[in-house]
């Protein structure tokens, strides 16, 4: 699958996808109350602006799906479009974001993860630390902090 680092100009098409991911893949396991609030979050001034501008990540070819790091040893968002579910694309970010943390020399990643990551992300290897409840908008969540050990590359 094609991989092509985020630049500047991509923070409208990221927040297209993340709202897009929340809006199709999540009615399932969240109420729609949770899901206005947590989409919302895409087009609020301030919560995701300085993850997006400064965070360091990889988009899917075909813009479908992207993963960034911020800090270097956390995985900050994941996010795929609905229509592309389930077609490899959070695999190969995935394999990427890690690579790229393991070349760097982190040796532990660590995220938190909604109901929706949480499995795929045990599947490969990420352990659940501890859940936790969040509040977004006034609205109560459950998610997992989460950490993967990493192999280092030989350089």
């Amino acid at each position: 699958m094609a991989l092509r680092p985020i630049v500047p100009a991509d923070e409208g098409l990221l927040r297209e996808i993340y709202a897009d991911a929340i809006e199709t893949q999540t009615r399932a396991l969240y109420s729609e109350q949770q899901v206005r609030a947590w989409s919302a979050l895409a087009w609020l001034p301030g919560v995701l602006d300085r993850t997006l501008r400064e965070g360091c990540g990889w988009i899917s070819g075909d813009d479908a799906a992207f993963a960034i790091r911020d800090p270097r040893d956390r995985l900050a968002l994941l996010y795929c479009r609905g229509r592309a579910a389930r077609q490899g694309h959070a695999g190969a970010l995935l394999d990427r974001i890690e690579a790229d943390a393991a070349d760097e020399g982190v040796t532990c990643l660590r995220t938190e993860a909604s109901q929706c990551s949480r499995s795929l992300l045990e599947r490969r290897g990420w352990t659940v630390v501890a859940p936790e409840t969040i509040a977004i908008a006034g609205v109560m969540f459950e998610r997992y902090r989460m950490e993967r050990l990493l192999r280092h590359s030989r350089s």
